[in-house]
């Protein structure tokens, strides 16, 4: 066989191989995912579950706020991080354990909250919980969850967090808390960079939200079918101490940014704080997540615990995200994806491959162990 037979041959079997998929811009014309072929990572389960879910339902999951400026951000500042990587190093065994907030995790990656998971399988957040748990993944619940949150903590015991959003009445707010405690939640996480609706120009022009789901009780009416009242523009650092007076369980706070607001939460106590823009859905033109990252790890100086979402889709930009200063990340829209292609099994092959993608990049990074991922990972200039 002559030379560049022999490597046509190889290419194509090597396509055909468990482990050597063609790299996209390489497939054959025709050859994109569709139902009856298996995704090799995170970014084609997206073209598959568009296929399957209602425009309108598509469209509040892809969404971003306003021009969608800090959506598109999040992942071209991930794709701007270079890597450095190292030789010689013996990867023979890699370790993506870790101890978080009391709890033992397999490696560092979570679910994100996502409100109303019935629009997008019959199965709901039970059925995506069941796929991150089998997937050694844990799930933060949505207080805007589709399903009771006994019933999502029993489809993955010890594997459940909850997300709060504050309600106005704050009898509401305790009672919800404590049903969480009780379900077997074991991190509370309140998002605090929500007082207002967001500018959603998708929404806006479809003129349709979900429906009302959640652990809260039925909305009044005065504001937006989904959020109702949970949107309390009066929240403050106040309130925030007042929830961590009753929480039995870590306190983190989602949605921040600012440095400022780091180091006030470092001072407040609370457990930890996770960096995060709302996926770019709630006030557009802010900096992409990893780009405020930094920043933010420098202004607590180790005196709480940092986690990162917005834009993960790579096991690369896990290694990205910890080697900048946090301890692991949450995915949100591509586990929906994988929700809507395949139920738990899809969800379960979603993490299953982030999994995968992060343990190759940590060998070809000579970095055997997260302890070993550090800032000098990323190139300078970066």
């Amino acid at each position: 066989m002559r030379r560049r037979e022999w490597l046509t041959w190889l290419t194509g079997a090597l396509g055909t191989l468990p482990g050597f998929p063609l790299p996209a811009r390489a497939r054959p014309q025709g050859t994109e995912p569709t139902p009856s072929t298996s995704p090799v990572n995170l970014f084609e389960f997206e073209p598959l579950a568009r296929q399957r879910l209602p425009p309108p339902v598509w469209d509040y999951i892809a969404q971003g706020a306003a021009d969608e400026i800090t959506l598109r951000r999040n992942r071209e500042a991930f794709d701007a991080i270079r890597l450095k990587p190292r030789v010689l190093t013996n990867v023979g065994t890699l370790d993506t354990r870790l101890d978080l907030f009391g709890q033992k995790l397999e490696f560092p990656i979570l679910l994100a909250p996502v409100a109303a998971q019935r629009q997008i399988h019959a199965g709901a957040e039970p059925e995506a919980a069941r796929g991150a748990s089998a997937a050694g993944a844990t799930l933060v619940v949505s207080t805007f969850a589709s399903a009771r949150i006994e019933d999502i903590a029993r489809a993955a015991p010890g594997r459940v967090w909850f997300q709060l959003y504050v309600h106005r009445d704050r009898q509401v707010t305790r009672d919800l808390v404590q049903r969480a405690e009780a379900a077997g939640c074991t991190v509370l996480c309140i998002t605090v960079d929500s007082p207002v609706i967001p500018m959603r120009d998708r929404e806006k022009r479809r003129g349709w939200r979900l429906p009302y789901t959640g652990q809260l009780p039925s909305p009044s009416g005065r504001v937006s079918p989904i959020y109702a009242d949970a949107l309390d523009p009066t929240v403050t650092w106040e309130t925030v101490a007042w929830i961590r007076s009753f929480a039995k369980i870590p306190v983190l706070l989602k949605g921040i940014l600012a440095p400022e607001d780091a180091q006030r939460a470092a001072s407040e106590r609370v457990a930890g704080i996770i960096v995060s823009n709302h996926g770019g859905r709630n006030l557009d033109t802010t900096p992409a997540t990893i780009e405020a990252l930094p920043a933010v790890v420098e202004a607590v100086g180790g005196r709480l615990t940092v986690l990162l979402d917005g834009g993960v889709r790579r096991g690369t930009d896990v290694v990205k995200a910890l080697a900048l200063g946090a301890r692991a990340v949450l995915i949100g829209r591509p586990y929906l994806w994988g929700l809507a292609v395949d139920g738990s099994a899809g969800v379960q092959r979603v993490v299953e491959i982030l999994r995968a993608e992060l343990e190759a990049a940590m060998a070809l990074c000579g970095t055997p162990s997260l302890a070993e991922i550090r800032r000098q990972l990323v190139w300078p200039g970066r």
